[in-house]
């Protein structure tokens, strides 16, 4: 059964976790050491951030294709419409068929600058995710993914804006979305209200972050403009600066959050990994227990 029928016959509640491309053999190394420790959990799919110029991308091509080819996982294609011309990004959408990929996750993407750079379309590129979505599935038999936003996007502030745009890339053919980071489980639930209303029954699976270090989380945080409740940064302070019970702590947090997510009712948990594997593993196995 594809991800897609899976979700939308409401089946089962589905796990993923998603990489990023390493900057060098150091990263790649432990990259596949967590890829091989996360692999015998059997995640539903998993995917690599694509990233926002060209040897970041190709890195992520070639990891995609790596997954694909080596190991047994069940593995999403990333694709953004940053500084690429329509043709670059029907080749690559092509290559994600030959290279037997079926699924794409599909988004506009953030310039370099981050989420709140004013957005600039390439000269003979696409305007948004909708576009995107159109493209891909004008290519092939794809299952396709969007992103959605339960904190509001940092460049309009707006989330019944939000609402409007995710529902419109439904219309156009996505059939799944992954949130953005949020740590508050209302925000998840009036995101889907919001949604709703509009009509637009599309599955929304939430993004989880492990928080394993506080700089990080709050950099991750302001980036996507997602709201960290004061009750977390507290519970963080409580650790002191000792790294390993930031972790621990970070642990909980997540494991907390996923089990409300699962219990209001969220068809999937996409866990964003860092390349590394102890803390979600470690939440995995609380989830199922």
């Amino acid at each position: 059964m594809s991800l897609c029928s899976t979700l939308h016959h409401n089946a089962r509640v589905l796990y993923s976790f998603e990489f990023f491309p390493p900057k060098d053999d150091e990263g790649e190394q432990q990259l596949w050491a967590t890829i091989k420790k996360l692999q015998v959990l059997n995640p539903d799919f998993v995917s690599v951030t694509y990233g926002a110029n060209g040897s970041q991308r190709e890195r992520t091509l070639e990891l995609t294709r790596r997954l694909q080819g080596e190991t047994s996982l069940r593995t999403m294609g990333h694709l953004t419409c940053v500084d690429q011309s329509r043709a670059y990004i029907t080749e690559v959408i092509d290559q994600y068929a030959a290279d037997g990929l079926d699924h794409i996750f599909a988004i506009r993407g953030d310039m370099p600058a981050g989420p709140s750079a004013p957005w600039e379309k390439h000269p003979d590129g696409l305007n948004n995710a909708t576009e995107l979505v159109e493209l891909v599935k004008s290519r092939g038999d794809f299952c396709v993914g969007v992103a959605a936003f339960p904190d509001p996007h940092p460049s309009h502030h707006d989330p019944d804006l939000d609402a409007r745009i995710l529902t419109a890339k439904w219309q156009a053919g996505a059939e799944f979305a992954i949130t953005q980071l949020f740590f508050n489980p209302r925000s998840y639930v009036e995101l889907v209200d919001r949604v709703r209303s509009l009509g637009c029954p599309i599955p929304i699976i939430p993004g989880i972050m492990p928080i394993t270090m506080t700089s990080q989380v709050v950099r991750f945080a302001q980036l996507s403009g997602a709201e960290i409740p004061a009750s977390i940064i507290s519970r963080l302070d409580e650790a002191g600066g000792d790294p390993q019970e930031v972790r621990r702590i970070g642990t909980q947090i997540a494991c907390e959050l996923s089990e409300e997510l699962i219990a209001l009712g969220a068809p999937g948990l996409h866990f964003f990994t860092q390349n590394r594997s102890t803390a979600t593993y470690s939440i995995w196995n609380t989830l199922r227990q």
